[in-house]
């Protein structure tokens, strides 16, 4: 039998959303349209490419085969399309989309996608803030900015750039519920953090490193937490680059408490050859850098 792309299209969304409703979504058609496309495909290989289950649409033993040929014929196509239209001549084009944790999603990632814009007005960034893991594999999204190097998987991976985060508070706050001075203080004050069993990486847990044990007030999202701390609920752990966001915002314990991490830029190892993913990935680093530097010389 011989397969057309577009009936590759179709596998490949099944595959990566494992259903006939995500895949419909993703194409812009019917799911029933969807569920005779596969079956067509099915038959005219004569093989059984997805396992219905409670969970959705699981790919067979077949279906995994298929999908790494799919995969390339999706490079190919990009890659075609990509020398074609003259790209790496001119600014970049089409939807890139980059999934990464709300703090800097919100925080610096506006700031970066509008140089970024300014210099490739016709490329569309969507910017899918998560605090959660995200599958390249399924490619839900074609960049990860992490706080954490991956350690397997067919995975590109280079450091961005080091960041820091400090205990902060609101000044008003501090009046009306004590300085602190010390670490010891922080006994008499209510905490705001992360929800202990949503942390999805263990870089997050801000709170155990200072040698707090009692989360008072939590969430899942960086910005509710900031809103929070905003608020008067509490102290907490705070991105350097989020305090020039927030007047009045003020680090405490500067000289004792002042946390390292880094961001790190993932992507699918398939696409090092494609051009236009290179060279937005070499843009948003630099980028990156520059604006969580400057955001934090604010502070």
């Amino acid at each position: 039998m011989s397969m057309n792309w577009d009936d590759l299209k179709v596998f490949l969304a099944v595959a990566r959303t494992e259903s006939l409703s995500g895949a419909g979504r993703q194409l812009k058609i019917d799911p029933a349209t969807v569920g005779r496309r596969i079956a067509r495909l099915e038959e005219g290989l004569g093989v059984a490419l997805f396992a219905k289950s409670p969970q959705g649409y699981e790919l067979t033993r077949d279906g995994g085969r298929l999908l790494s040929h799919a995969e390339a014929a999706e490079q190919a196509v990009a890659f075609g399309a990509e020398d074609m239209s003259g790209e790496g001549d001119r600014g970049l084009k089409g939807v890139i989309r980059v999934g990464a944790p709300d703090g800097c999603a919100n925080y610096v990632l506006p700031r970066v996608i509008a140089r970024i814009a300014e210099a490739h007005p016709d490329l569309e960034v969507q910017i899918v803030a998560q605090p959660r893991l995200f599958n390249l594999s399924k490619r839900e999204v074609d960049f990860v900015v992490s706080v954490s190097a991956p350690t397997s998987g067919r995975l590109l991976v280079q450091k961005i750039t080091d960041y820091h985060l400090s205990l902060a508070g609101m000044k008003w706050y501090m009046r009306q519920h004590g300085e602190v001075s010390r670490l010891e203080d922080l006994s008499t004050h209510k905490m705001v953090g992360y929800v202990p069993d949503l942390i999805f990486d263990k870089e997050l847990d801000y709170l155990e490193e200072i040698g707090v044990s009692k989360v008072d007030y939590t969430s899942n999202s960086v910005s509710v937490q900031l809103n929070m701390i905003r608020a008067g609920l509490g102290l907490g752990v705070v991105h350097d680059f989020c305090l020039p966001y927030v007047p009045r915002l003020t680090r405490l314990l500067p000289d004792q408490i002042r946390l390292k991490r880094a961001f790190y830029l993932v992507r699918h190892a398939d696409d090092r050859k494609v051009e236009r993913l290179s060279r937005f990935a070499d843009m948003l680093a630099v980028d990156m850098r520059a604006v969580v530097e400057s955001l934090e010389a604010e502070t």
